[in-house]
Order: C-alpha cells, then structure tokens, then sequence
C-alpha cells in the first residue's frame, strides 16, 4: 500500500509516524511545499522575539530524521500542483530544480492547513508589509528586523498570532500598534472578558485601534502607512497582516471534492473527503464543534494532529472517529495567561441558546500561601437544563489546569452544577480544598435550587435610579471611596444586620461588592430577613475592567487609537 501526504507539518506528519507504527510494510510520501516539515508554527512568534533564539528548535523532526526512525521519504520544497482521482495520481513540482512529475497513491492525505488571509487591499506584496505562518516567514521577518532596526510596527489583527507577535515585538523594544476591526481582541472571548486582555496590552505599551477597519498599505517617509477606513493612517517602520487564515484547498476544489463553509474541504467523522481513498485533517477541514454540532473551522494544532491519526488508524484497517472540536485553547499576553474552553456567551446566544453564565474571581491558591493571584472565570451554560457549554479564564497561574479540567467536564457530558462534585488535587501552593472549578459549580448549583438570584453587567444601564430598587455596595468604606457604581449606596457586609433598617422593605435589592463573595453573604442575609435580592456576578473589580476599558474603547474612535 502506498500513502501519499499533500503537507507535512501537524496533521500530515502526525499521520505519517502513526502509519508507519500501524504497519512497516507501508510505502509512505511526504510533499512539503516548504524547506521544513513537522516545525512548531505556534513557536514562531518567540523566535521573532528572541524568545527562542535557535531557528533549529522550531523544528521537531527533519526529512533525516523521519527517514531514520520511520522509513518516510520527506520531500520538502515539492508542492503538489493537482490530484488527478480519476487515475489516483498527483502532480508534484519541486521548487528547486523546476522539475515536474506525477505521483501515484493508494491513498491519499490532505494536509495543507491554511494560509494567512490576504483581502485585496492595496499595497499587499509591498517589501515592509508580513505575513507569519512557515518557519521561512520567521526567518525572513527576523533578518529584516536584525538589518533594517525597525523601530515601530502596526498589526492588522487581533487573533493569536497579532496578540503573539504585538508581544514579541514589545520585547524588542519596538513601539506597536494592533488595528483590529472588531472593537475588540480575541473574539473567543465575550467583549467583557476581554477586556482583561486590553488592559495587559495597555500596560506594556501596546497601542490599540479597536473598531478600525485597514484598508490598505502605502509606502511613505522610508516606511509604511497602514490607511484606515475614514482617512486615517498609522504610519510605521513595518507592517504585519495577522487578520485570520484562510483554508488552503485550491488543490482540492480542483479536483471536485466536496467543499464547504468559506472553502474547506468537508469529510466525515473518519476524516474522509467526498472522493473514495482520499482523507483530510487540519486547518483546511470543516469539522463539527463539539457543544453546538454545527460546521466549524478550528485552525488548532491538537486537532489537526488528532485528525492525523485518526486517519492513519482507518487507513490501516481501524475505525477511529474524529467527535468533534472544543477549541480549547490558551494564549500568553505578557504576564497574563487567557484560556477558553467551548463557546461563549456571544456565541451560544447567536446560536439561539437560552444561557446564564457566573462569574468568579478566586485566588489560584490557598490565600494564606504566599504568591497567590487571582484568576477572573466565567462559565457558561444553559438554563434550565445546566448544560455546560463553555468557559473563559483570565489570570496568572493555574489558568491551564482550570481550563482544561473543564473542557474535560464538557467532554464527557457533565452538567454544570456536577462542577462542584469533582475530586481535585488539593495542596497549598497549588490550589484551595475548594478549587475555582469548584467554586464555580458551587455558584451554578446555588443557581439551580434558587438560593442565588443573579444581575449582570449589561443589567446595569437598566437598573432603575427613581428609587423603586435599592443599589446596594457591600464592600468597606475604604474600597468604596477608591470607586463604585453610580447611585450604589454603601452598607459594610459585616454592619448589614445592624444598618438594615436603612434598606427600604419591599423594595429588590441589588447587590455588589469586590468579588461577588461578600455581596452573595450580603443576599443571603436580605433574604433571611424577607427582601428580594440580586447579586452582581463578577463584582466590582470585574465592573471596573469592564467599564473602563468601554470608556477607553469609545473615547479612542475619534483619534484611532487608544495608550
């Protein structure tokens, strides 16, 4: 049996390994249009940053070594031009030499993940304007940097790759400035965790320009003038496009494979495309999410390499099944780590789903070990039924963990309040005996049976200031002179039951404090006394983040951008 692999980085080289160790009689073809293959793409960004500063490390296997430890013959720098399924043959070009020929396959893999968005503005292909996704890219961006001393740059873009590369840049000491369309970074996270991340961005000198759209590109002054919808521009010593990617599959609509949401190639659950004996796995396949069932494209390289095994199992006599993508990822922005698991809340309501969402604020370990730091977690699920569907973490240490251990729980099925059943290790320096997860669960369960009412933050403009509600802030009179809440009135948690004549009977109540602890003690005590009360989810702090970076965001449309 002969396999042929169109691609030999995540999903394509992941397959190839798992083949040969399925059978040793297999004859197994790699075409990498690239001088590497099985290179770490997410690693890129910190070889532009010195992070990293052997370009060999980005490489985790060669052509030599591939063939020395698995009998794969690696051709890099040969791009394969067409599939002809009539005959099972494809035609391959190598780079180097120009020289053109087919080859002929049992089976045949696609791999070809996806390639940097590119719209047509103008000025693409101009000298100081990148793109980033192949080892060649990094190389070619860190010579650039190491002559010409560049000492500003603007990204188009607000995904993982412009947040890694803003990062990265910083650390060199170049002034940057991320143009992103949407008003703010990272869509996989709801606007108000986002927040968060604007605020680290902020803090380490990252310019923003939420809500601007790029236009074009222009050489100007020795440098590069990035045009803004409007008339603006951004002028810098060089430019990055990292506005998203796009599925790389020009080969296979050629070849009249099935096809589906913006170009990707459409298999089933074993990864096999329309046309018998051929399969596809990575960033070029539409897959099913995980929670919502419906068509995704999920450029990530855990799937993708899942979907390279899976392929070689059923290729050599198995039957494995690929159930579907999480999206389950996490980012480093400077000091921070922000993580998510499943969907938002942005996203579940657009698909029609009824949901509520908490949101807590834990230390990542005990309070009284020394060193800990809190973590911002927001947990969505469905009313009603408490399914759980996604979660979102912001913070320092021990955000992997908590994610993970949640995608776990949507994994297996687990309602949202069996949060507060799991049995998590537990040592000071690394957790509380109830873990943030749990405490999580905790909330949804209170939730469930009725002892917590909660109000959120987009409540907050409707709240009614004629006197018909009580806006109560339960923190101590310290914190509340730092800052509240217009017209919350302020009672201390501990001289509530002293001061309750001061909360008119009859009236809801609605409540916050620092956190969300002291104001869910503070509702508690209301109820047990015979009021209505709502707790603030997230608490002031989370109100604070919120509501300064949307002052920030609104009061930078005029000018472009915000410091």
């Amino acid at each position: 049996m002969k396999i042929v692999i169109v691609g030999g980085v995540a999903g394509g080289a992941s397959a190839a390994a798992r083949i040969r160790r399925l059978n040793e009689q297999a004859e197994i073809v790699v075409f990498e249009r690239s001088g590497h293959i099985s290179y770490a793409n997410c690693g890129l960004p910190y070889y532009i940053g010195d992070v990293i500063t052997d370009p060999d490390d980005l490489t985790l296997q060669t052509p030599e070594s591939f063939w020395q430890r698995f009998r794969v013959s690696m051709k890099v720098n040969h791009e394969v031009t067409a599939i002809h399924t009539d005959r099972k043959t494809v035609s391959v070009k190598n780079l180097i030499t120009g020289e053109v020929f087919e080859e002929s396959y049992d089976k045949l893999i696609l791999s070809p993940g996806a390639r940097p968005a590119k719209p047509r503005f103008v000025g693409v292909g101009l000298e100081k304007l990148f793109t980033l996704r192949t080892v060649e890219d990094a190389l070619h961006i860190k010579e650039y940097i190491n002559k010409h001393k560049p000492k500003s740059a603007v990204l188009a873009g607000g995904g993982f790759i412009g947040l890694e590369l803003a990062e990265n840049l910083r650390e060199l000491g170049m002034d940057v400035t991320i143009v992103q369309m949407l008003p703010q970074l990272m869509e996989t996270f709801d606007p108000d965790m986002a927040s968060f991340i604007h605020a680290e961005m902020r803090k380490h000198g990252v310019k923003l320009a939420l809500g601007q759209a790029v236009e074009g590109f222009e050489e100007k002054d020795g440098g590069i003038d990035v045009l803004i919808k409007g008339g603006s521009r951004l002028h810098a010593d060089m430019a990055m496009l990292a506005i998203g990617v796009t599925p790389d599959t020009a080969l296979a609509k050629e070849a009249g494979l099935e096809l589906g949401i913006r170009g990707s190639i459409v298999v089933n659950d074993r990864m096999e495309t329309s046309v018998p004996d051929i399969y596809a796995a990575g960033d070029a396949v539409q897959v099913k999410h995980y929670v919502t069932g419906a068509d995704a494209l999920i450029s990530l390289a855990g799937p993708a390499n899942k979907q390279g095994r899976i392929i070689a199992d059923n290729i050599c006599g198995g039957d494995s099944r690929y159930s579907g993508s999480l999206g389950s990822s996490v980012i480093k922005i400077f000091d921070l780590t922000a993580a998510t698991t499943g969907i938002n809340e942005t996203n579940a309501r657009n698909a029609g789903l009824d949901v509520d969402t908490v949101i807590l604020s834990p230390q990542n370990h005990s309070g009284y070990y020394p060193g800990g730091k809190v973590m911002t977690i927001k947990v969505v699920f469905e009313k009603g039924t408490y399914r759980l569907l996604g979660a979102q973490i912001i913070g320092y240490e021990g955000v992997d963990k908590r994610i993970d251990v949640i995608a776990t729980a949507i994994h297996v099925g687990m309602k949202a309040t069996g949060l507060k059943d799991l049995d998590l290790a537990y040592a000071p320096p690394y957790s509380s005996a109830k873990d943030p997860v749990n405490m999580a669960g905790f909330m949804i369960d209170n939730i469930s049976k009725g002892i917590l009412k909660q109000w959120h933050i987009e409540d907050e403009p409707n709240l009614p200031r004629d006197g018909s509600v009580t806006l109560l802030d339960t923190r101590t009179v310290k914190e509340y002179s730092g800052g509240y809440a217009e017209d919350f009135k302020n009672i201390p948690v501990d001289e509530l039951r002293e001061r309750i004549d001061e909360v008119e009977k009859g009236k809801p109540v609605y409540v916050m404090c620092q956190s969300g602890v002291r104001s869910y003690i503070a509702c508690r005590i209301l109820e047990g006394l015979g009021y209505e009360a709502y707790n603030f989810t997230g608490g002031y702090r989370f109100y604070s983040a919120v509501m300064n970076d949307r002052a920030l965001i609104e009061a930078a449309t005029d000018c472009g951008m915000d410091k």
